[in-house]
């Protein structure tokens, strides 16, 4: 040990302290650890250190990026990280359905403005459909509906069912991409029914409707299995905690600088003194 010491210029005295601070178990740093990874397994491996510093911080935990990196780095956990994605440019608006919304996502108060998209889900060796509505005011999941089938059916479920959850507000308006099941005389008509004013994108412009875009994203690259679900009866039971539990009053959100969007509402409602 002493040549080894000499060798590299290193005083025995400190390469045995060394070595006691190997032995030494720091236990908080361990119990720190054990909660890092316990959030990184709930999201499903999609939380990264600034989602997993703002749920330490809603358990009262304060703690910086750095440090999360470090316990990461040291349980190998690796979030997953979506790739980027190119849109296409485009500016035709349908005569009929203006472009009402022109991209302002952010509104003052509740039942405002939702957004409305479908998406694809495999399940049951078989693509089903999902059809999702958002507040935009805190980006709150209001409503959601999954079929077989991606007919205007679909998305009337998920009107009714946000239209039903919201207390059957007036004066919405709803805004949606150009697909033919929005554009239907039967979602049309619901929309008259509860009084409420249409918006679609420009044909083939996602960045129109980008925060449903950014909702199915999360869902895909954060929660759904790579291999999908066996059936739409597993999909249903798994999206649905995720929607209306996980996404909405668990996963921070950076419109809400980190709040979840049920949280974030309740915040802003009581602020605001909205109802």
């Amino acid at each position: 040990m002493d040549l080894v010491c000499e060798a590299f210029g290193v005083p025995r005295s400190c390469y045995y302290e060394y070595k006691s601070r190997q032995a030494s178990i720091d236990a908080p740093r361990v119990q720190l650890r054990a909660k890092v990874n316990e959030i990184f397994k709930r999201s499903r491996s999609a939380a990264g250190s600034r989602t997993i510093v703002g749920l330490l911080n809603e358990q009262g935990i304060t703690i910086g990026r750095f440090k999360v990196r470090s316990l990461m780095r040291e349980a190998g956990l690796i979030c997953k990280q979506p790739g980027p994605h190119k849109y296409k440019k485009a500016t035709v608006e349908r005569p009929d359905i203006p472009n009402e919304l022109d991209r302002q996502f952010n509104v003052a108060r509740p039942n405002q403005v939702w957004c409305g998209d479908i998406t694809y889900i495999w399940a049951g060796s078989r693509w089903c459909y999902l059809a999702t509505v958002i507040d935009l005011y805190a980006r709150r999941i209001v409503g959601w509906a999954i079929s077989e089938q991606p007919d205007a059916t679909l998305t009337v479920k998920a009107l009714e069912m946000a239209w039903e959850q919201r207390g059957k507000p007036t004066g919405v308006m709803f805004h949606s991409d150009q697909s033919s099941q929005y554009a239907s005389r039967l979602f049309r008509q619901r929309l008259w029914r509860y009084r409420m004013i249409q918006s679609m994108s420009r044909r083939g412009n996602c960045w129109d409707n980008a925060p449903m875009e950014r909702l199915f994203r999360s869902l895909k690259s954060e929660w759904v299995p790579s291999l999908g679900y066996a059936s739409i009866a597993e999909a249903s039971r798994d999206i649905s905690y995720y929607l209306m539990t996980y996404y909405n009053w668990e996963r921070p959100h950076q419109h809400n600088d980190g709040m979840p969007p049920a949280k974030a509402e309740e915040k802003l409602n009581l602020l605001s003194g909205n109802s």
